[in-house]
């Protein structure tokens, strides 16, 4: 009864206590007047999303790894730059794109296929005019409702970045080995709160990783010849059935699933298991270990939708950090437009925090 009053409270109190967790941004930046649309395409493309579902529940139906690798695809662009589809771009010789940084290199192919397939189809209807930035929006919210998970409507009006550098991705991109006041620092340089932080790695909720993200926790953690104490002993026994010592290890391409429970299902499942002590990564456990957001853990552990609701609100959040930089609309996803000013949009601004559903 003490454990149901306590989640009750949570529940109740989480929207206040969210106005409180301002973000650590740049707020001068965040204030400034660009803004998204779910509108934005009504008169020159008024059926791309339902353009854009129509591949992505496809290509779905064939492969269950398409889901959650766009989730990843995403998360890897929003987080470098913003939302300019720069994660798409194919490197060159003069040039080291940002899908070959060694983290994002194990992006499966099958999430950057789906985009150009979707970016194809666009094409076919309205060419010229829907961004790649946008498409991929729209098929990781796909990704979402294919697994399982809330829909919503998506603002739109996202330029394609002009820069895709791998040498922009180390300061940006959170680690595995990361701490929360690591993560918050990381999540807070885009304005995201504690709340977002916490919202947005349920995304694990789906989705599989290497074990050589996380083995140093079934074996030395920290150079103690052991387990890391925050994992359950039993979830440890069974994860390294399948993640031998490295010196055993004879396949590295091995993945193990985050949400042990219902891997391809988005769902509370991951909260749950940060609570028995199952988060894969180190980034996952400490999410429950630290009291600084523990609660919020719990509270969506308890409700589905309450974690549905907020899942939509911080990934509306996250897709609006848009880039600083000019951008254009890419005839091809994977490449920069021959004429570097071709259809050049100038970008001035940030996301707004406060604009949650442009």
């Amino acid at each position: 009864m003490a454990r149901l009053m306590s989640i009750i409270i949570i529940t109740v109190m989480l929207p206040l206590l969210v106005s409180f967790w301002a973000p650590t941004g740049n707020m001068q930046q965040q204030q400034q007047s660009f803004e998204l649309s779910v509108q934005h395409y009504q008169s020159t493309c008024p059926n791309v999303s339902s353009i854009v579902t129509e591949v992505i529940t496809s290509l779905t139906a064939r492969s269950n790894v398409v889901p959650p690798a766009l989730l990843r695809l995403l998360m890897h662009d929003a987080i470098v730059q913003g939302c300019d589809a720069s994660i798409l771009i194919t490197s060159t010789l003069e040039n080291e794109a940002e899908r070959d940084y060694p983290e994002s290199q194990s992006i499966r192919q099958e999430a950057f296929d789906a985009v150009e397939r979707a970016k194809e189809a666009v094409e076919a209807i309205c060419p010229r005019v829907v961004s790649c930035a946008d498409i991929l929006v729209l098929a990781a919210r796909d990704a979402v409702v294919l697994s399982g998970g809330p829909t919503w409507e998506v603002p739109l009006g996202r330029l394609d970045g002009l820069v895709s550098s791998a040498s922009n991705v180390a300061a940006a991109l959170p680690i595995a080995s990361f701490n929360v006041q690591q993560l918050a620092s990381n999540f807070g340089a885009l304005g995201l709160t504690l709340l977002d932080l916490v919202v947005l790695s349920g995304a694990h909720t789906v989705g599989f990783a290497h074990c050589s993200e996380f083995r140093d926790r079934l074996y030395d953690f920290h150079g103690t010849n052991q387990a890391d104490p925050s994992m359950d002993p039993n979830f440890v026994e069974t994860v390294k059935q399948n993640c031998p010592p490295v010196e055993k290890d004879q396949d590295a391409s091995t993945i193990v699933p985050f949400d042990a429970t219902t891997p391809l299902i988005f769902d509370e499942s991951y909260y749950l298991g940060l609570e028995r002590g199952e988060g894969l990564l180190f980034s996952d456990q400490v999410l429950f270990s630290d009291p600084e957001t523990q609660s919020i853990v719990s509270a969506m552990a308890s409700s589905q939708q309450l974690f549905f609701d907020s899942f939509v609100q911080s990934m509306i959040k996250f897709t609006s950090i848009v880039a600083l930089q000019p951008g254009n609309i890419r005839n091809v996803c994977s490449t920069f437009n021959r004429r570097t000013d071709d259809n050049i949009t100038a970008k001035p601004s940030l996301f707004r925090p406060e604009c949650c559903c442009c």
